[in-house]
């Protein structure tokens, strides 16, 4: 850590648990990044890295101020807004197509003062009940005057529903929302105070068990959506996505449909500002069940069936493509889904720095031959509009 600058260097293979501990200690510093403290830095900071402070603070590729990267002729180069641009924008969303980032230099933030854990549970009354509750929740976090305080989920399992998030601030400032008055029914209600900051992110992994358990190996399937704040998920498709929940055969008990919010700091930035694609993203959908030895055909026709059910009844579901964090292998156009409007120059920088295609993985960027001659060899200025597609529904 700089304490001049409070800029933080850390390798690529750092745990999110052990980053979060170094730089607490090293200042009270902090940065935006998921809750799962056995995920990388590496994987997780190249594609996006969400979490429950990213409304406040961006994603964490958004923390990215340089790298060291072993690019595919074995070379190695630092990449920043001023040296190697291109590799710089294409390591910000979609680094694994491009190299190995062995060292970030990171911009981090003072770590947040008090702040409230608030839960409301929801295990009793019928599908019809969790559906209407679902409509208050996403017109509560539609708000464009919604405080980027607020971070906010809905969770559904087999057992009901539950709103849960973080709101950073004084338990003063939280109790005057009344949240109580936008989420009613028959609710459990939860709320804990932290005034520190190891201790609220530790809380973050215990809440979904993976505090000690998020390091061990399952077999699982995947699916997501994003949705922006144009196009909201009609009450109509609300109501059929609770009745097919209800109704469905899911092949396992262990499964999640969670909607994540998401907006503010993240959605500042242009769209083509990095590689990362969804910054007109309101919240996403991330759709997850665990199976015993593998997932049986019933699991994944269930998962793909939510996954219908919105993207078919939702305006402009056809374009909201995917979160590339969340990996779906089912997908007929990944890159597309990924990527969106970024790939096109992503397929040009590859073309450049990895015409080979060394950093191959099944869903990673593709070189163009025919876009190669389009960038110069030593890798041109990026260049970034202040366009953003959150403006343009």
């Amino acid at each position: 850590m700089d304490r001049s600058t409070w800029l933080a260097t850390a390798g690529g293979g750092t745990l999110l648990g052990d980053l979060t501990k170094r730089m607490h200690l090293a200042g009270g510093r902090a940065m935006a990044h998921g809750i799962c403290p056995q995920v990388g830095l590496g994987g997780h900071a190249t594609i996006g890295g969400l979490g429950p402070s990213s409304r406040l603070w961006g994603t964490a590729l958004d923390h990215i101020e340089e790298v060291e990267i072993v690019l595919a002729d074995s070379s190695i180069v630092r990449a920043n807004a001023t040296q190697n641009q291109d590799i710089f924008w294409a390591v910000k969303g979609a680094g694994a197509s491009f190299g190995v980032v062995t060292e970030f230099v990171l911009r981090t933030e003072e770590e947040p003062g008090e702040a409230v854990q608030y839960s409301f549970s929801f295990t009793e009354g019928s599908w019809k009940d969790l559906s209407a509750t679902f409509k208050k929740w996403q017109k509560f976090v539609a708000n464009p005057e919604l405080t980027r305080k607020f971070a906010s989920q809905i969770i559904v399992t087999e057992v009901g529903l539950i709103i849960t998030g973080t709101y950073y601030g004084s338990e003063k400032e939280y109790d005057a929302f009344e949240l109580e008055k936008n989420f009613p029914g028959n609710n459990e209600k939860k709320t804990v105070v932290f005034n520190d900051w190891l201790a609220l992110v530790d809380n973050w992994a215990e809440e979904v068990g993976l505090r000690f358990g998020g390091g061990i190996q399952s077999y699982f399937d995947a699916k997501s959506l994003t949705f922006n704040g144009c196009d909201l998920i009609p009450d109509k498709v609300v109501d059929e996505l609770f009745a097919y929940l209800e109704n469905t055969k899911k092949g396992t008990l262990i499964w999640l449909v969670i909607f994540d919010l998401a907006g503010g700091k993240v959605n500042d930035v242009p769209q083509d500002a990095t590689a990362y694609a969804h910054r007109d993203a309101l919240f996403y959908m991330q759709s997850y069940a665990i199976g015993v030895g593998s997932v049986s055909k019933k699991t994944k026709a269930f998962l793909k069936g939510v996954k219908t059910v919105l993207k078919d009844g939702t305006p402009g579901g056809d374009e909201f493509g995917a979160y590339a964090g969340y990996v779906d292998p089912e997908l007929e156009n990944p890159q597309q889904d990924y990527w969106r409007t970024n790939l096109p120059r992503l397929e040009q920088i590859k073309s450049v720095v990895d015409p080979n295609d060394v950093f191959h993985n099944p869903q990673s960027v593709r070189p163009t031959n025919s876009s190669a001659s389009a960038l110069t060899k030593g890798l041109g200025k990026p260049r970034t509009s202040r366009k953003r597609l959150s403006k343009l529904c």
